[in-house]
């Protein structure tokens, strides 16, 4: 995978790297998961093997909170 989170234009950010498209495709299937159960949902892209990932609290004004690096920490576990 990739370096550790970062924080750009008041978002958490990740960018993730994969062998192919199957394997990102699964990744954001996880991640989907975690999110729907936290009731929480990523900004990201894919494009081939590569998820970019944006994290922000959009009830809070689109600011890092607790709800983003609760996420951030539970993909960081995949």
């Amino acid at each position: 995978m990739s370096t550790s989170w970062t924080e750009e234009g008041g978002k958490l950010c990740r960018n993730f790297q994969f062998a192919d498209f199957s394997e990102a495709f699964a990744f954001m299937t996880r991640v989907a998961m975690i999110a729907e159960k936290q009731d929480h949902h990523p900004e990201w892209t894919n494009v081939y093997n590569s998820v970019s990932i944006r994290l922000s609290t959009h009830d809070a004004g689109n600011v890092i909170t607790e709800r983003d690096l609760k996420l951030a920490d539970a993909i960081d576990k995949l």
